[in-house]
C-alpha cells in the first residue's frame, strides 16, 4: 500500500448526471437519463452534435467578486459550495496560508469571450464588465483563492484532457514537501464553441451519441463539468476512508493530437500508478477508461490495459453519462470513482450499442457489477501524448 495516500476529505460535482448525490446516483446506476442531448447553434458548419449540459440553476459570483464573473466560475462554485463547510473546518485548523488551490482547465472563461466578442462585432464595444482576464487559464483558481480568503499556493494545470488528473500529482508533491497541510484540488471546464468546431474540424467529434469500445463509433460528445475535492495527507475519522492511493504519469509525446498506437506512454502511466501505491494488477476491481470512442482512443487503450491487466479487470468508459468534459475529465471521473467506493455503487455498465469490437485487444467490459476489491484506476489521456492514471481505494 502506498506510504504516503491523500486522504478526500469531500468531494463536490456538477456535471450532465446533475449536482445531486441522489441524482448522480440514479445516473449511474442507469435508472435516471443524464443530461445528454443532441443540438444545433454549436457548430459552423449547421450541425446537430450531442452535448452534454450541467443543467440547474448556478450560483451567483458574490458582487465584490463582480470582475470575476463568468459561467465557468458560476460552475465552480456549483461544486465548490459543497465541500464549503470542510474547508473552512480545514482553515480553522491550518490556517489560510496552509491550504493550496490547484485547477485543470483547458476552457476558463472562453465562453464568456465568445459572448462578449459577438457583442463587439455587432454593437462595436465589448459588454460592461468583460476583461479578457476572465478568460485566461488561470482565472478559476484566483477565483477560488478570493472567494475563499486562501492564501497558500495557487495556480492551475492545463494540459488539455489530462489537466484535472495532474493536480492530483501536484496536490501530492505540495503535501509530501510539507509546504502546505490541505490542498483543495478540482477542474471546470464550460461548454464553448471553441473546443466543439475544433474537435469537429479534426474529425473527431460525433454527431450521435458516443459508443465507445463499438466497432461502430464515429467520436467523442463534448460536456461540461466541475469538480472539487479537498485532500490532505491526515487520516479522517472513518473505519474506511477513501483516498489516492497512487498516480503515474507518461508524456510519449507521440503525435499532437493522435494516441501512441500501442498505447505506450498510457502503460508507463498505469505501471507507475500501481508502483506509487503498492499495488499489484490482480488488487485492481475497476478500471474507468478515458474511452473518448475515437477509433485510435480505444484501439489503444484497450491494448494498453490489455498489457497490463489481461481481461480480468472489469472496465468501462462513463463519458457517454458526461460527455468529454476535456480539462475537467480527469477530476469528473475521479468523483465517480469516489461514489462508487464512498458509497459501495454497482459498476456503472458500458454504454454503447451493445456491440464490442472484436478488432480491439481483449478487455472485460462491466457485465458483473459488483466491485469485489476496494481499488479502482482512471485513466485520462490527452493531446501530446500527456498521459495520467490515478488509484482510489479505501484503506
Amino acid at each position: 500500500m502506498s506510504d504516503f495516500p491523500l486522504y478526500i476529505h469531500a468531494c463536490g460535482s456538477h456535471s450532465a448526471m446533475g449536482k445531486e448525490v441522489d441524482e448522480i446516483h440514479q445516473v449511474l446506476s442507469g435508472n435516471k437519463a443524464p443530461s445528454m442531448h443532441k443540438e444545433t447553434g454549436w457548430l459552423n458548419d449547421g450541425k446537430a452534435t450531442v452535448v452534454g449540459k450541467a443543467l440547474g440553476e448556478l450560483p451567483l459570483v458574490p458582487e465584490h467578486l463582480a470582475h470575476w464573473n463568468t459561467r465557468n466560475n458560476q460552475l465552480v462554485l456549483s461544486a465548490l459550495q459543497q465541500i464549503e463547510p470542510q474547508i473552512n473546518a480545514a482553515k480553522e485548523k491550518y490556517g489560510s496560508d496552509r491550504i493550496a488551490v490547484i485547477v485543470g482547465t483547458s476552457t476558463s472563461g472562453i465562453s464568456d469571450g465568445e459572448v462578449a466578442l459577438k457583442e463587439k462585432m455587432e454593437q462595436g464595444v465589448f459588454p460592461a464588465g468583460y476583461s479578457y482576464k476572465q478568460q485566461e487559464l488561470g482565472n478559476p483558481a484566483d477565483f477560488i483563492a478570493q472567494y475563499l480568503n486562501i492564501d497558500g499556493p495557487t495556480y492551475a494545470i492545463s494540459t488539455a484532457c489530462s489537466s484535472s488528473g495532474r493536480i492530483f500529482l501536484s496536490a501530492k508533491r505540495l503535501l509530501k514537501a510539507g509546504f502546505v497541510d490541505a490542498v483543495i484540488v478540482g477542474g471546470t471546464d464550460s461548454l464553448c464553441r471553441l473546443t466543439l468546431n475544433g474537435f469537429n474540424s479534426l474529425e473527431a467529434l460525433s454527431n450521435e451519441y458516443c459508443l465507445p469500445f463499438s466497432p461502430n463509433r464515429k467520436g467523442i460528445n463534448i460536456g461540461e463539468a466541475s469538480a472539487y475535492m479537498l485532500l490532505s495527507a491526515e487520516q479522517k475519522d472513518s473505519d474506511d476512508p477513501i483516498a489516492l492511493l497512487g498516480a503515474g504519469d507518461s508524456s510519449d509525446a507521440h503525435h499532437i493530437s493522435a494516441p501512441h498506437p500501442e498505447g505506450k506512454g498510457a502503460i508507463e502511466a498505469m505501471n507507475k500508478a500501481l508502483n506509487d501505491a503498492g499495488l499489484t494488477p490482480e488488487d485492481i476491481g475497476y478500471i474507468n477508461a478515458h474511452g473518448t470512442a475515437t477509433p485510435l482512443n480505444d484501439a489503444m487503450e484497450s491494448k494498453a490495459v490489455h498489457a497490463v491487466f489481461g481481461d480480468s479487470v472489469p472496465v468501462s468508459s462513463t463519458k457517454p453519462l458526461t460527455g468529454h468534459t476535456l480539462g475537467a475529465a480527469g477530476i469528473i471521473e475521479a468523483s465517480i470513482c469516489w461514489h462508487i467506493l464512498k458509497y459501495n455503487l454497482p459498476l456503472p455498465k458500458q454504454i454503447n450499442d451493445g456491440h464490442k469490437d472484436d478488432a480491439l485487444a481483449d478487455i472485460q467490459l462491466v457485465v458483473d457489477q459488483s466491485l469485489r476489491k476496494k481499488a479502482v484506476i482512471s485513466n485520462s489521456f490527452a493531446f501530446g501524448g500527456n498521459n495520467i492514471s490515478l488509484i482510489f481505494g479505501c484503506i
